[in-house]
């Protein structure tokens, strides 16, 4: 079982947040900023990466994927705001 990435995209700081889970982190940020695939993210126009973690199996992303989706809002950004509190776009740092 390879590793997974778990992430955080959003429209501007403080704007929506969308907690994602990938085994590909560089391709599903490129989509995500392309607007490539349907759905919420490209509706709300949620192109910047402000967070990541990275996991050792995927099946435990996709557990805290879960985990961080239930949490409240501020939690979740309290979680950006340790390790990106400009909430600069990461997708730049991934290549």
């Amino acid at each position: 079982m390879s590793g997974g990435w778990v992430y955080i995209v959003t429209n501007r700081r403080d704007g929506t947040l969308y907690v994602g889970v990938t085994s590909d982190i560089a391709r599903r940020a490129w989509e995500h900023r392309e607007g490539v695939v349907e759905g919420f993210t490209q509706r709300y126009r949620l192109k910047r990466l402000v967070y990541v973690e990275t996991h050792n199996d995927i099946r435990d992303a996709i557990q805290r994927e879960k985990t961080i989706k239930h949490w409240s809002r501020s939690w979740k950004t309290g979680l950006i705001e340790t390790t990106n509190p400009d909430w600069t776009d990461l997708y730049d740092t991934l290549v």
